[in-house]
């Protein structure tokens, strides 16, 4: 909450009088200029040139952690008050170190200001993405967002200017919270639903709820030979959950889902398609008298969330857990 009225306070101290410029409107162009932003929740995102700042600042979570669909960003007034565009020029070089600071250096001192009385922001967000070469899984290291403003009118010395379009352009932000999917090889089984799980203790799961009948067999699977099924939204249905807090084996196998840990986000298994991709493979061998070990393995398997999709890669071992059969 500090942050927020800081960065408030350093909005209003940036909008405070400047002289007389001669900078036109066909002269703002800041598409290809690196963006950057004062604080961690993105209240004030600016541009720089040798001379010159283009400064936006938005509320916090304006710059989501998903994709925006095509042909449809997300769109907000700039209304001069929770969502503010400033144009401005000096008479000397400018460093993001002089827009930052909460008290305005003397030198360089502002020429020229432009404030927006109104315009449209598009914002278009695509994932950033990595990929493991060896494994073909990919990872989500954050979202890149590309900023262009619309009917913009301008308050310039007393007359208003309407621009049809700023570039503002991109703007990068990285996930706070990285997902985590080191599992151990140890899985578990649930008695009366027959949910397979796995977890991670600082908190994360990975559940396959309605799982095929054939699937979970007490016998040994021939050579090469392992059990399939396809992951849909209504059988073998995968999910990856990440929680606020840590977890345990408690957590699990209940009737009702205990209050906490609460949930943070939830990804879901994208359908597959037999043999080809989002399916999972069990491999079942004898672990001594009537009992049975079941590994599973998650093979070309993505995970979606909104609009944003990672894969785990051609093959994501689950982990591995027993059965005993029952003796006639």
């Amino acid at each position: 909450m500090m942050r927020k009225y800081a960065s408030l306070l350093l909005f209003a101290l940036l909008l405070n009088g400047c002289d007389d410029g001669d900078i036109t409107v066909d002269q703002i162009d800041f598409e290809t200029v690196e963006a950057k932003n004062c604080t961690a929740e993105n209240l004030l995102v600016y541009k720089l040139k040798a001379q010159e700042s283009l400064l936006l600042q938005v509320p916090e979570n304006t710059f989501t952690e998903d994709a925006t669909l095509d042909g449809a960003p997300e769109e907000y007034n700039i209304d001069n008050s929770s969502y503010r565009l400033v144009y401005r020029s000096y008479d000397g070089t400018i460093a993001g170190t002089d827009i930052c600071s909460l008290i305005p250096p003397a030198s360089p001192k502002v020429i020229d200001e432009w404030y927006a009385k109104s315009g449209v922001m598009q914002i278009t967000t695509t994932p950033i993405v990595t990929q493991n070469t060896t494994t073909n899984s990919t990872t989500i290291t954050g979202y890149n967002h590309n900023i262009n403003i619309i009917n913009v009118t301008y308050a310039v010395k007393g007359v208003d200017v309407t621009v049809p379009e700023i570039k503002f352009g991109d703007f990068a932000t990285t996930i706070a919270n990285q997902l985590d999917l080191a599992f151990d090889d140890t899985a578990a089984q649930c008695p009366a639903t027959g949910q397979i799980y796995n977890f991670i203790v600082s908190g994360a799961s990975m559940t396959i709820d309605a799982v095929d009948a054939n699937l979970i067999q007490n016998s040994v699977t021939p050579l090469n030979q392992p059990r399939t099924a396809v992951i849909s939204s209504t059988a073998n249905k995968l999910l990856y959950r990440v929680y606020n807090s840590t977890l345990s084996q408690d957590y699990f196998c209940k009737t009702t889902t205990p209050s906490a840990p609460t949930l943070r986000e939830t990804w879901a298994g994208v359908d597959g398609v037999a043999n080809v991709s989002g399916y999972i493979e069990v491999t079942t061998t004898t672990g001594g008298t009537n009992v049975f070990n079941h590994t599973v393995v998650l093979k070309n398997v993505s995970l979606i969330k909104g609009n944003s999709k990672f894969k785990l890669g051609d093959s994501f071992t689950l982990g591995t857990f027993s059965t005993v059969a029952t003796t006639p």
